[in-house]
Protein backbone atom coordinates (compact mmCIF):
# COMPACT_ATOMS: atom_id res chain seq x y z
CA UNK A 1 0.00 0.00 0.00
CA UNK A 2 1.35 3.08 -0.75
CA UNK A 3 1.15 6.30 0.69
CA UNK A 4 -1.71 8.11 -0.74
CA UNK A 5 -3.77 5.12 -0.22
CA UNK A 6 -3.55 5.52 3.49
CA UNK A 7 -6.47 7.05 4.72
CA UNK A 8 -8.79 5.53 2.30
CA UNK A 9 -8.05 2.23 3.39
CA UNK A 10 -8.19 3.15 7.09
CA UNK A 11 -11.75 5.23 6.87
CA UNK A 12 -12.77 2.07 5.34
CA UNK A 13 -11.56 -0.06 8.01
CA UNK A 14 -13.31 1.77 10.26
CA UNK A 15 -16.66 2.06 7.95
CA UNK A 16 -16.58 -1.66 8.11
CA UNK A 17 -17.37 -1.44 12.35
CA UNK A 18 -14.27 -3.58 13.13
CA UNK A 19 -14.36 -3.96 16.90
CA UNK A 20 -10.85 -5.08 18.65
CA UNK A 21 -11.91 -8.77 20.24
CA UNK A 22 -8.86 -11.01 22.25
CA UNK A 23 -6.29 -12.24 19.75
CA UNK A 24 -5.57 -16.42 21.08
CA UNK A 25 -2.64 -18.17 20.32
CA UNK A 26 0.46 -16.87 19.71
CA UNK A 27 2.48 -16.01 17.26
CA UNK A 28 5.83 -18.02 15.88
CA UNK A 29 8.26 -15.02 16.94
CA UNK A 30 11.76 -15.85 16.46
CA UNK A 31 14.41 -14.17 18.17
CA UNK A 32 15.99 -10.65 17.89
CA UNK A 33 17.90 -11.77 15.00
CA UNK A 34 15.95 -13.04 13.23
CA UNK A 35 15.14 -10.94 9.68
CA UNK A 36 12.63 -9.11 9.03
CA UNK A 37 12.93 -7.34 5.64
CA UNK A 38 15.75 -6.13 3.39
CA UNK A 39 17.54 -2.79 4.54
CA UNK A 40 16.86 0.25 2.23
CA UNK A 41 19.59 2.72 3.54
CA UNK A 42 22.84 2.98 3.37
CA UNK A 43 25.48 2.94 6.27
CA UNK A 44 25.73 6.90 5.49
CA UNK A 45 22.27 7.59 4.71
CA UNK A 46 20.34 9.92 7.20
CA UNK A 47 16.54 8.78 8.26
CA UNK A 48 13.60 11.19 7.76
CA UNK A 49 11.39 10.79 11.07
CA UNK A 50 8.38 11.56 12.43
CA UNK A 51 7.11 12.36 16.02
CA UNK A 52 3.32 11.63 16.88
CA UNK A 53 3.10 12.98 19.82
CA UNK A 54 4.95 15.56 21.44
CA UNK A 55 4.24 15.39 25.24
CA UNK A 56 7.23 15.07 27.60
CA UNK A 57 8.65 11.68 26.50
CA UNK A 58 8.82 13.21 23.21
CA UNK A 59 10.32 16.12 24.55
CA UNK A 60 13.06 13.90 25.60
CA UNK A 61 13.63 11.82 22.54
CA UNK A 62 13.88 14.85 20.35
CA UNK A 63 16.57 16.88 22.23
CA UNK A 64 18.36 13.78 23.01
CA UNK A 65 21.85 14.33 20.67
CA UNK A 66 21.68 10.74 19.62
CA UNK A 67 18.90 10.95 17.73
CA UNK A 68 20.35 13.64 15.75
CA UNK A 69 23.13 11.45 14.92
CA UNK A 70 21.07 8.92 13.16
CA UNK A 71 17.95 11.29 11.80
CA UNK A 72 16.00 14.28 10.74
CA UNK A 73 12.85 14.87 12.41
CA UNK A 74 11.03 16.38 9.31
CA UNK A 75 7.05 16.34 10.92
CA UNK A 76 5.54 16.51 14.22
CA UNK A 77 1.70 16.14 15.01
CA UNK A 78 -0.33 16.40 18.35
CA UNK A 79 -3.93 16.86 18.67
CA UNK A 80 -2.76 19.71 21.16
CA UNK A 81 -1.16 22.16 18.98
CA UNK A 82 -0.13 24.19 21.56
CA UNK A 83 2.09 21.14 22.61
CA UNK A 84 4.09 21.58 19.13
CA UNK A 85 5.29 24.99 19.40
CA UNK A 86 6.26 24.11 23.08
CA UNK A 87 8.60 21.55 21.57
CA UNK A 88 9.94 23.38 18.59
CA UNK A 89 11.45 26.16 20.96
CA UNK A 90 13.25 23.23 22.61
CA UNK A 91 14.81 22.03 19.74
CA UNK A 92 17.12 22.60 17.00
CA UNK A 93 16.01 22.58 13.23
CA UNK A 94 12.01 22.61 14.24
CA UNK A 95 11.69 25.92 12.13
CA UNK A 96 11.68 23.17 9.05
CA UNK A 97 9.16 20.82 10.79
CA UNK A 98 5.94 20.42 9.03
CA UNK A 99 3.36 20.64 12.19
CA UNK A 100 0.02 18.62 11.94
CA UNK A 101 -2.99 18.04 14.46
CA UNK A 102 -4.40 14.70 12.99
CA UNK A 103 -1.38 12.37 12.35
CA UNK A 104 -2.99 10.35 9.34
CA UNK A 105 -2.69 13.55 7.34
CA UNK A 106 0.92 13.38 8.61
CA UNK A 107 1.07 9.56 7.69
CA UNK A 108 -0.19 10.04 3.99
CA UNK A 109 1.44 13.36 3.08
CA UNK A 110 5.19 12.96 4.43
CA UNK A 111 8.22 10.57 2.80
CA UNK A 112 9.21 9.17 5.56
CA UNK A 113 11.47 6.25 6.79
CA UNK A 114 10.28 6.00 10.50
CA UNK A 115 8.07 7.13 13.37
CA UNK A 116 8.30 7.63 16.81
CA UNK A 117 5.26 7.42 18.41
CA UNK A 118 5.92 9.06 22.51
CA UNK A 119 1.72 9.12 22.70
CA UNK A 120 -0.23 8.71 25.92
CA UNK A 121 -0.73 5.32 25.93
CA UNK A 122 -4.51 4.56 25.45
CA UNK A 123 -3.80 6.34 21.43
CA UNK A 124 -0.70 4.58 21.09
CA UNK A 125 -1.82 1.21 19.76
CA UNK A 126 -4.26 2.76 16.74
CA UNK A 127 -1.25 5.26 15.77
CA UNK A 128 1.06 2.76 15.47
CA UNK A 129 -0.58 0.64 13.30
CA UNK A 130 -1.62 3.44 10.88
CA UNK A 131 1.98 3.96 10.98
CA UNK A 132 2.60 0.52 9.64
CA UNK A 133 0.07 0.37 7.04
CA UNK A 134 1.81 3.51 5.68
CA UNK A 135 4.96 1.59 5.47
CA UNK A 136 6.92 2.87 8.34
CA UNK A 137 9.26 1.04 10.66
CA UNK A 138 7.63 2.32 14.44
CA UNK A 139 9.44 3.39 17.86
CA UNK A 140 6.68 3.06 20.28
CA UNK A 141 7.61 4.17 24.15
CA UNK A 142 6.05 2.07 26.72
CA UNK A 143 3.54 0.76 27.91
CA UNK A 144 3.35 -0.56 24.13
CA UNK A 145 -0.18 -1.37 24.94
CA UNK A 146 -3.39 -0.63 27.01
CA UNK A 147 -4.17 -4.12 27.16
CA UNK A 148 -3.05 -7.49 26.94
CA UNK A 149 -5.21 -8.01 23.89
CA UNK A 150 -3.65 -4.81 22.19
CA UNK A 151 -0.22 -6.30 22.74
CA UNK A 152 -0.81 -9.09 20.79
CA UNK A 153 -2.16 -7.39 17.90
CA UNK A 154 0.56 -4.82 17.68
CA UNK A 155 3.01 -7.82 17.36
CA UNK A 156 0.74 -9.65 14.26
CA UNK A 157 0.83 -6.60 12.60
CA UNK A 158 4.38 -6.03 12.66
CA UNK A 159 4.99 -9.33 11.97
CA UNK A 160 1.92 -8.83 9.04
CA UNK A 161 3.70 -5.49 7.24
CA UNK A 162 7.44 -7.06 8.33
CA UNK A 163 8.22 -3.75 9.84
CA UNK A 164 10.83 -2.91 12.81
CA UNK A 165 9.15 -2.17 15.85
CA UNK A 166 11.26 -0.75 18.83
CA UNK A 167 9.67 -0.03 21.69
CA UNK A 168 11.20 2.16 24.53
CA UNK A 169 12.70 -0.26 27.25
CA UNK A 170 15.86 1.27 26.86
CA UNK A 171 17.67 -1.02 29.31
CA UNK A 172 17.62 -3.92 26.86
CA UNK A 173 20.30 -1.77 25.08
CA UNK A 174 21.94 -0.39 28.24
CA UNK A 175 25.46 -2.19 28.31
CA UNK A 176 25.86 -2.70 32.06
CA UNK A 177 22.34 -4.22 32.09
CA UNK A 178 22.89 -5.99 28.75
CA UNK A 179 25.76 -7.65 30.77
CA UNK A 180 23.79 -8.06 34.39
CA UNK A 181 21.08 -10.08 32.55
CA UNK A 182 23.44 -12.18 30.51
CA UNK A 183 25.11 -13.52 33.92
CA UNK A 184 21.94 -14.30 35.46
CA UNK A 185 20.51 -16.37 32.33
CA UNK A 186 24.08 -17.96 31.88
CA UNK A 187 23.74 -19.12 35.66
CA UNK A 188 26.91 -16.87 37.65
CA UNK A 189 24.14 -16.95 40.63
CA UNK A 190 23.06 -20.47 39.65
CA UNK A 191 19.89 -21.65 39.41
CA UNK A 192 17.27 -18.17 40.51
CA UNK A 193 15.29 -18.97 43.36
CA UNK A 194 13.63 -15.80 43.38
CA UNK A 195 13.59 -12.68 41.46
CA UNK A 196 12.07 -9.46 44.07
CA UNK A 197 10.86 -5.96 42.49
CA UNK A 198 9.12 -3.12 43.84
CA UNK A 199 5.57 -3.09 44.74
CA UNK A 200 4.51 -1.08 42.43
CA UNK A 201 1.05 0.67 42.44
CA UNK A 202 -2.23 0.69 40.78
CA UNK A 203 -3.94 2.58 38.39
CA UNK A 204 -6.74 4.98 39.96
CA UNK A 205 -10.60 4.70 38.69
CA UNK A 206 -11.66 8.29 37.33
CA UNK A 207 -14.83 9.66 38.77
CA UNK A 208 -17.44 11.77 36.70
CA UNK A 209 -16.66 15.52 37.10
CA UNK A 210 -18.38 18.62 35.26
CA UNK A 211 -16.46 20.14 32.32
CA UNK A 212 -14.00 22.76 32.14
CA UNK A 213 -12.88 25.30 29.53
CA UNK A 214 -11.79 23.58 26.44
CA UNK A 215 -7.95 25.07 25.55
CA UNK A 216 -7.67 26.08 22.60
CA UNK A 217 -5.92 24.04 19.38
CA UNK A 218 -7.18 21.18 21.30
CA UNK A 219 -9.14 18.20 19.35
CA UNK A 220 -10.65 16.48 22.34
CA UNK A 221 -12.20 13.51 20.59
CA UNK A 222 -8.82 13.11 19.25
CA UNK A 223 -7.30 13.08 22.30
CA UNK A 224 -9.74 10.43 23.97
CA UNK A 225 -9.40 8.35 21.43
CA UNK A 226 -10.56 4.56 21.95
CA UNK A 227 -12.22 5.85 25.41
CA UNK A 228 -15.21 7.39 26.79
CA UNK A 229 -16.13 11.09 25.16
CA UNK A 230 -15.84 12.57 28.84
CA UNK A 231 -16.46 16.15 29.48
CA UNK A 232 -12.92 18.00 28.84
CA UNK A 233 -10.90 18.22 32.21
CA UNK A 234 -7.55 19.40 32.66
CA UNK A 235 -6.16 16.93 35.31
CA UNK A 236 -7.70 14.16 32.33
CA UNK A 237 -5.25 15.68 29.55
CA UNK A 238 -2.10 16.43 31.71
CA UNK A 239 -2.50 13.86 34.53
CA UNK A 240 -4.02 10.66 32.13
CA UNK A 241 -1.01 8.18 33.31
CA UNK A 242 -2.67 7.69 36.69
CA UNK A 243 -5.87 6.81 35.47
CA UNK A 244 -6.77 3.56 34.62
CA UNK A 245 -9.15 4.07 31.55
CA UNK A 246 -5.76 5.97 30.01
CA UNK A 247 -2.96 3.93 31.81
CA UNK A 248 -2.36 0.75 33.51
CA UNK A 249 -0.38 2.98 36.01
CA UNK A 250 1.78 5.21 34.21
CA UNK A 251 2.88 7.06 36.99
CA UNK A 252 6.50 7.01 38.19
CA UNK A 253 5.69 4.11 41.14
CA UNK A 254 3.10 2.66 38.86
CA UNK A 255 3.03 -0.61 37.28
CA UNK A 256 3.07 0.40 34.22
CA UNK A 257 5.24 3.04 34.37
CA UNK A 258 8.71 2.12 36.30
CA UNK A 259 7.11 -1.02 36.44
CA UNK A 260 7.21 -1.91 33.05
CA UNK A 261 10.81 -1.44 33.38
CA UNK A 262 11.80 -3.58 35.96
CA UNK A 263 9.38 -6.05 34.78
CA UNK A 264 11.04 -6.52 31.38
CA UNK A 265 14.44 -6.21 33.32
CA UNK A 266 13.17 -9.40 34.85
CA UNK A 267 12.06 -10.84 31.90
CA UNK A 268 15.18 -10.00 29.98
CA UNK A 269 17.72 -11.61 32.83
CA UNK A 270 15.74 -14.96 33.74
CA UNK A 271 15.47 -15.13 29.57
CA UNK A 272 11.39 -15.73 29.55
CA UNK A 273 11.45 -13.03 26.24
CA UNK A 274 8.66 -14.97 24.71
CA UNK A 275 6.90 -16.62 27.58
CA UNK A 276 5.90 -15.38 31.05
CA UNK A 277 4.63 -16.57 34.39
CA UNK A 278 1.80 -19.00 34.95
CA UNK A 279 0.44 -18.16 38.24
CA UNK A 280 -0.35 -15.18 40.07
CA UNK A 281 -1.25 -14.50 43.34
CA UNK A 282 -2.10 -11.57 46.05
CA UNK A 283 -0.09 -12.41 49.42
CA UNK A 284 -2.41 -9.70 51.04
CA UNK A 285 -5.82 -7.97 50.19
CA UNK A 286 -6.43 -4.73 48.52
CA UNK A 287 -5.73 -2.31 45.54
CA UNK A 288 -2.14 -2.35 46.20
CA UNK A 289 -1.62 -5.66 47.65
CA UNK A 290 1.80 -7.71 47.15
CA UNK A 291 1.45 -10.06 44.19
CA UNK A 292 3.79 -13.59 43.75
CA UNK A 293 4.19 -14.62 40.38
CA UNK A 294 5.56 -18.25 39.45
CA UNK A 295 7.32 -19.56 36.47
CA UNK A 296 7.12 -23.03 34.65
CA UNK A 297 10.85 -23.63 36.07
CA UNK A 298 9.49 -22.99 39.85
CA UNK A 299 11.32 -19.05 40.23
CA UNK A 300 9.33 -16.93 42.10
CA UNK A 301 8.65 -13.17 41.22
CA UNK A 302 7.51 -11.35 44.20
CA UNK A 303 6.36 -7.45 43.82
CA UNK A 304 7.30 -7.28 47.28
CA UNK A 305 10.31 -4.64 47.54
CA UNK A 306 9.29 -0.81 49.27
CA UNK A 307 9.73 2.37 46.93
CA UNK A 308 13.07 3.09 47.21
CA UNK A 309 14.81 5.19 43.81
CA UNK A 310 15.96 4.54 40.53
CA UNK A 311 17.26 1.24 41.67
CA UNK A 312 14.00 0.25 41.29
CA UNK A 313 14.00 0.26 37.75
CA UNK A 314 15.36 -3.24 37.98
CA UNK A 315 14.92 -6.13 40.38
CA UNK A 316 17.17 -8.40 42.77
CA UNK A 317 17.72 -11.63 41.68
CA UNK A 318 18.42 -14.61 44.23
CA UNK A 319 20.11 -17.71 42.92
CA UNK A 320 21.92 -20.56 44.59
CA UNK A 321 25.18 -19.08 44.62
CA UNK A 322 24.91 -15.32 45.62
CA UNK A 323 22.60 -12.62 44.28
CA UNK A 324 22.63 -9.91 41.40
CA UNK A 325 20.50 -6.94 41.98
CA UNK A 326 20.28 -4.95 38.68
CA UNK A 327 19.56 -1.68 38.04
CA UNK A 328 19.26 1.50 35.93
CA UNK A 329 22.31 1.47 34.15
CA UNK A 330 24.92 -0.42 36.83
CA UNK A 331 24.50 -4.03 38.91
CA UNK A 332 26.13 -5.22 42.01
CA UNK A 333 26.51 -8.50 43.46
CA UNK A 334 27.23 -10.79 46.20
CA UNK A 335 30.09 -12.45 44.59
CA UNK A 336 32.75 -10.08 43.55
CA UNK A 337 34.67 -12.02 40.57
CA UNK A 338 31.34 -10.80 39.06
CA UNK A 339 32.46 -7.09 39.01
CA UNK A 340 35.36 -6.97 37.82
CA UNK A 341 34.55 -6.85 34.26
CA UNK A 342 31.43 -5.20 34.00
CA UNK A 343 30.92 -1.91 31.91
CA UNK A 344 31.16 1.37 33.29
CA UNK A 345 28.03 2.53 35.13
CA UNK A 346 25.75 4.66 33.24
CA UNK A 347 23.46 7.77 34.54
CA UNK A 348 20.01 6.85 35.05
CA UNK A 349 16.92 8.99 33.59
CA UNK A 350 19.08 11.69 31.07
CA UNK A 351 18.66 11.39 27.38
CA UNK A 352 22.07 10.05 27.12
CA UNK A 353 20.51 6.60 28.19
CA UNK A 354 18.44 5.94 25.08
CA UNK A 355 21.60 5.96 22.80
CA UNK A 356 22.30 2.41 22.39
CA UNK A 357 18.62 1.66 21.74
CA UNK A 358 17.67 4.72 19.41
CA UNK A 359 21.45 3.69 17.56
CA UNK A 360 19.59 -0.29 17.64
CA UNK A 361 16.43 0.68 16.26
CA UNK A 362 18.36 2.21 12.97
CA UNK A 363 20.48 -0.28 12.77
CA UNK A 364 17.88 -2.68 12.59
CA UNK A 365 15.96 -0.67 9.95
CA UNK A 366 19.36 -1.18 7.81
CA UNK A 367 19.94 -4.36 8.59
CA UNK A 368 15.92 -6.04 8.70
CA UNK A 369 17.37 -7.37 12.09
CA UNK A 370 14.67 -7.52 14.92
CA UNK A 371 15.60 -4.57 17.65
CA UNK A 372 16.34 -5.36 21.30
CA UNK A 373 13.05 -4.44 22.53
CA UNK A 374 11.14 -6.05 19.72
CA UNK A 375 7.24 -5.67 19.94
CA UNK A 376 6.81 -9.62 20.92
CA UNK A 377 9.27 -9.41 23.95
CA UNK A 378 7.96 -6.15 24.77
CA UNK A 379 4.29 -7.42 24.96
CA UNK A 380 5.46 -10.08 27.00
CA UNK A 381 6.77 -7.87 29.77
CA UNK A 382 3.81 -5.43 28.94
CA UNK A 383 1.56 -8.57 29.94
CA UNK A 384 3.19 -9.26 33.03
CA UNK A 385 2.04 -5.99 34.11
CA UNK A 386 -1.03 -6.44 33.23
CA UNK A 387 -1.46 -9.74 34.90
CA UNK A 388 -0.89 -7.54 37.98
CA UNK A 389 -3.20 -5.51 37.71
CA UNK A 390 -5.62 -7.81 36.93
CA UNK A 391 -5.33 -10.62 39.83
CA UNK A 392 -5.41 -7.53 42.37
CA UNK A 393 -8.95 -6.14 40.32
CA UNK A 394 -10.21 -10.02 40.93
CA UNK A 395 -8.53 -10.64 44.46
CA UNK A 396 -8.13 -14.12 43.62
CA UNK A 397 -5.25 -16.42 42.67
CA UNK A 398 -5.02 -16.62 38.77
CA UNK A 399 -3.60 -19.36 36.48
CA UNK A 400 -2.16 -18.10 32.90
CA UNK A 401 -1.27 -20.16 30.09
CA UNK A 402 1.64 -18.15 28.45
CA UNK A 403 1.26 -19.80 25.34
CA UNK A 404 -2.70 -19.51 24.39
CA UNK A 405 -2.50 -16.14 26.01
CA UNK A 406 -6.13 -16.81 28.33
CA UNK A 407 -6.36 -17.79 31.73
CA UNK A 408 -7.03 -21.23 32.64
CA UNK A 409 -11.10 -21.73 33.00
CA UNK A 410 -11.86 -18.06 34.31
CA UNK A 411 -13.92 -16.43 31.63
CA UNK A 412 -14.12 -13.48 34.56
CA UNK A 413 -10.48 -12.84 34.27
CA UNK A 414 -10.30 -13.62 30.05
CA UNK A 415 -12.42 -10.85 29.54
CA UNK A 416 -10.50 -8.13 31.19
CA UNK A 417 -7.94 -8.97 28.53
CA UNK A 418 -9.26 -6.35 26.12
CA UNK A 419 -11.44 -3.66 26.09
CA UNK A 420 -14.17 -2.21 23.99
CA UNK A 421 -13.28 0.37 21.88
CA UNK A 422 -15.00 3.51 20.79
CA UNK A 423 -16.77 4.18 17.08
CA UNK A 424 -14.39 5.33 15.27
CA UNK A 425 -10.92 4.30 16.87
CA UNK A 426 -11.13 1.01 16.19
CA UNK A 427 -8.26 -1.04 15.53
CA UNK A 428 -8.49 -2.35 11.28
CA UNK A 429 -9.04 -5.86 10.97
CA UNK A 430 -5.64 -6.36 8.67
CA UNK A 431 -6.53 -9.98 7.41
CA UNK A 432 -5.33 -12.67 9.64
CA UNK A 433 -8.33 -12.94 11.44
Amino acid sequence: MNRRGFLKSTAAAAAAGFSMRYLGGCSQAAGPAAAVRPARLGANERFKVAFIGCGGRANQLMTTEDLAVHADIVAVADCFLPRIEERAKKVPGSENWRRYQDYRQLLDKEKLDAVFVPTTTHARALAATHAMQAGLDVYAEKPVCLTIAEGRYLVNAARHYKKVFQVGTQQRSMPPNVYASKLVREGAIGKIKEVIACNFLAPNKWQPKPAEPMPDGLDWDKWCNQTELRPYRKELQFGWAQWGDYDGGGVSWGVTGWGTHALDQVQCALGTDYTGPVEIWLEEPGPQGKVTMKYPDGTLLKLHGPKRDLADLGAIFVGEKGTIEIKRGSFTSTLPELLENQPPTIDANVPGEVKWHIANFFDCIRSGKRPNADIEIAHRSTTVCYLVNICRDLGRKLRWDPKAEKFAGDKEADRMLSRERRKGYELPNIGWL
